[in-house]
């Protein structure tokens, strides 16, 4: 039996001669270096093909424009996202998982009001059986009856457990309460939509909204550049046409108002989510509102979250980050309380935004949230899934390879004074709206006590 005592984390970081020595930090180097191609090929489709040999493996990412303006577009688009890998004129469902697990690999689509994401990966000797997948999806998915009734059937289950859940409920008033009836603020369909959606209509959506023109496939892995550009263009060939993948209308601007209280009668929780317009990443000053947002609450070491969480226990999470919709940014911030501490949260929240704006960082939490940013940055593209995400997410604001290698180096150049002036530019209180969703009865007082809150429609839960 061990006679060894346990040791907290203080005594390890002692020695007999005093506190133990924390390692300098080493350099961090930029994503850089990498060997890529960025072209258009001959159907239109724009491909970013990036060499990353650390494992023989390649991962994929497709990602193609995908608004509509009819009413049953969300649900029509959910359940052709659920069933475009069922099967293909030449291939079931059964067939597709076969091959894909012969090379060790798999797909997957998703959607949402800006795009379709079609992602997947596999070994890298396998990537020629994966862009025949994937040209077969993209040309000849069929849709057979039987598939989309399942699909939909489940899809409605589904829809009706997440629309009980707090946090979509917050999502969904948010977006409401910013953008009105945009479409950007259909992300879930109504089960009774799906219902309404047939075969031949997703057939129909298929035909005339997975279009290559406007689309951007991303590939990474042990592969040569060049070499794949040219594959992917002989896979993809058969896949034509002469319109434009349908672009989500532009976003309009978030301004400062009144926070919206929505009720949500006999709720334990309160869901606080408020939102400000930001930069987007091709502007010069996004680095230092991105050092900005850190300081705020973009990390575990932020005000926000040393201000209600580890001071004063009013959440277990708080957090603050960007959101990229086209070419539109905005920061957002959230945090779920206790109702009986929900307007305190609140008013400690505005208080670190003002704060941070007429407070601003020092050099010490400019330089500290430095390190996190390029660290971060660094980590999060360190494998091939990772690059792949990163530069998909570039993609669709235009940017490539060479954004993600330089923007090390941009955050390097930025001055405390420049991070002042962005806190102080885009964190001001007054530029902030959003919603607070929880039991009316017991916020509103204390809410009003505050000012700036209009109480909205009951949640549907």
């Amino acid at each position: 039996m061990s006679t060894a005592t346990h040791r907290d984390a203080a005594e390890i970081g002692r020695t007999a001669k005093g506190p133990r020595a924390v390692p300098l930090l080493g350099d961090q180097r930029a994503a850089g270096n990498l060997s890529s191609v960025d072209t258009t090929i001959g159907n239109g489709l724009r491909v970013l093909a990036v060499r990353k040999a650390n494992v023989p493996l390649v991962e994929l990412r497709l990602r193609i424009p995908f608004a509509g303006a009819d009413p049953l577009h969300p649900a029509m688009a959910e359940v052709l996202a659920e069933t475009i890998l069922t099967g293909t004129a030449r291939r079931d469902r059964i067939e597709i998982d076969t091959e894909l697990a012969l090379i060790g690999g798999e797909v997957n689509a998703t959607v949402d009001p800006e795009r379709l994401s079609v992602n997947g990966s596999a070994l890298a000797d396998g990537l020629p059986t994966l862009l025949d997948v994937l040209a077969d999806v993209l040309t000849s998915a069929s849709y057979v009856d039987n598939e989309v009734g399942r699909e939909s059937a489940r899809l409605v289950e589904r829809l009706a457990v997440s629309r009980t859940q707090p946090r979509v409920i917050a999502r969904e008033a948010l977006l409401k309460h910013v953008y009105g009836d945009h479409p950007v603020t259909r992300e879930m369909p109504e089960a009774e939509d799906v219902a309404k959606v047939t075969p031949d209509a997703v057939r129909a959506l298929h035909a005339r909204a997975v279009l290559p023109r406007g689309s951007v496939l991303v590939v990474v892995g042990d592969i040569v550049p060049e070499s794949v550009v040219s594959d992917i263009e002989k896979a993809l060939q058969g896949w034509q046409a002469d319109a434009e993948a349908a672009v989500l209308p532009p976003l309009p601007a978030v301004t400062g108002r009144d926070v919206l209280l929505v009720p949500r009668a006999g709720a334990v929780q309160s869901q606080i989510r408020l939102i400000a317009q930001a930069l987007p990443r091709t502007d010069p000053r996004y680095a230092a509102l991105q050092l900005a947002n850190l300081a705020y609450g973009g990390y575990f070491s932020s005000r926000l979250v040393e201000n209600i969480r580890e001071d004063k226990g009013y959440t277990y999470s708080a957090h603050s980050g960007f959101e990229f919709t086209g070419a539109t940014a905005t920061v957002g911030v959230d945090a779920d309380t206790a109702n009986d501490v929900s307007a305190a949260a609140v008013l400690e929240t505005f208080y670190e935004l003002g704060k941070l704006a007429l407070v601003p960082p020092t050099e010490e939490e400019v330089e500290s949230v430095r390190q996190y940013a390029v660290g971060s940055l660094l980590t999060s593209t360190a494998s091939q899934a990772g690059l792949a995400s990163q530069l998909s997410a570039l993609a669709a604001g235009g940017l490539g390879a060479e954004w993600l290698a330089e923007h090390p180096a941009r955050l390097a150049a930025v001055t405390v004074e420049e991070v002042a002036q962005a806190a102080l530019d885009y964190f001001a209180p007054v530029r902030f709206t959003g919603v607070v969703v929880g039991d009316a009865e017991s916020l509103a007082p204390r809410l009003a006590a505050l000012g700036g809150f209009t109480v909205g429609e009951p949640a549907q839960s």
